[in-house]
């Protein structure tokens, strides 16, 4: 699942519509330990065009980051709880039990983290740094400025001394430069998030990632792992029909962005593993003959019944298939971790 950027867990960010107050600049601004630094721009722009672009391919498709409106927010909360759904619960339980040996392994000074929404489980790793007296900056990588500022806030308070620079914007395009001192760095992107990227996007983050590194910096990453399918098929559809209204929303997020008219009763929410590329996908059907108008976007779709539109996909790795993908990017796995039921991983690797 992709992660709400206000909260904890697995997550590509969502798209706010209007960007965050800036200086003169339009840089920054900072108030004591706590910096936010803005490098998006023109945001609702930049949305109409990736939606405009997205619903025009041969399979439609609705970029993964506008699940989140306030509903998508408190859904995806209510996903996170299901017993279907393992990989908030199962990634906790293993950073809990290898925060201090990535802390002793690293002995950074920055903590990086891509994605960062809430920034729950990040807690265990900056108990560990702490705790061996090295962690002096955390920097938050988000688009959503509100949940940014007040976990910076948060932090600082929550952690006397510790400085937190926080960075607004898109980690596909706005990644580097990374704050901190080189070579004291750990980098983390949580939640099997990467599973949300097409292959073309994960190598591309992977090698902008390597070069905003420098050599002797860390990089942690989570990763779903393949497991049966069933169990798979029922995280991503949900006995409750949790994971159905989050799906079906998106629509809604839509229709403001785009001054839209779908109508979400009139499609259906589906959610199968594709073998082929060892992925996840959802994906909402149309139930019902309709045309659907975006006034924002100049577009008309019409949709026969079976119809489908692309929402989301989350791709489960192997091994093999994650060491290979980090290291075309140049990174050098050092320990890779998993839980007793080896449905999950934390691979930690070197720059």
């Amino acid at each position: 699942m992709v992660t709400n950027p206000g909260s904890e867990g697995d997550t590509l960010p969502a798209m706010t519509a209007n960007p965050p107050a800036t200086d003169a600049t339009g840089a920054t601004s900072a108030t004591g330990a706590v910096r936010l630094e803005r490098r998006s721009a023109d945001s609702l722009q930049q949305d109409l065009e990736e939606l405009g672009r997205s619903l025009r391919e041969p399979l439609p498709r609705i970029p993964s980051r506008f699940f989140y409106d306030d509903l998508g927010s408190d859904l995806f909360e209510q996903i996170c709880e299901l017993p279907e759904y393992y990989p908030t619960r199962t990634e906790r339980a293993l950073l809990e039990r290898i925060a201090p040996e990535v802390a002793a392994a690293t002995h950074a000074e920055t903590l990086v983290e891509i994605g960062s929404g809430a920034a729950t489980k990040t807690r265990l790793l900056l108990d560990a740094l702490r705790d061996q007296g090295t962690l002096k900056l955390y920097v938050p990588f988000d688009v959503a400025e509100a949940t940014t500022e007040r976990i910076a806030k948060e932090l600082t308070s929550e952690y006397p001394g510790l400085a937190v620079h926080g960075i607004l914007g898109n980690f596909l395009a706005d990644l580097a430069p990374l704050p901190g001192q080189e070579g004291s760095r750990l980098a983390i992107f949580l939640g099997g998030t990467i599973g949300n990227l097409n292959p073309q996007e994960a190598a591309s983050f992977l090698a902008d990632l390597h070069a905003a590194l420098a050599p002797g910096d860390a990089f942690l990453l989570g990763l779903d792992r393949v497991k049966p399918i069933p169990r798979l098929e029922a995280a991503y559809d949900d006995s409750a029909g949790v994971t159905a209204a989050f799906n079906l929303n998106i629509l809604n997020v839509t229709n403001r962005i785009a001054e839209g008219d779908f109508d979400p009763a009139g499609f259906k929410h589906r959610a199968f593993f594709d073998v082929e590329h060892s992925r996840i996908e959802m994906r909402l059907a149309a139930t019902r003959a309709q045309r659907v108008t975006l006034q924002a976007l100049d577009l008309a779709l019409d949709f026969e019944p079976g119809d489908e539109i692309l929402t989301e996909i989350s791709t489960k790795y192997d091994r093999p298939r994650a060491e290979r993908l980090l290291a075309a990017a140049g990174f050098s796995v050092t320990e890779w971790f998993t839980d007793p039921e080896d449905l999950f991983a934390l691979i930690l690797a070197k720059r």
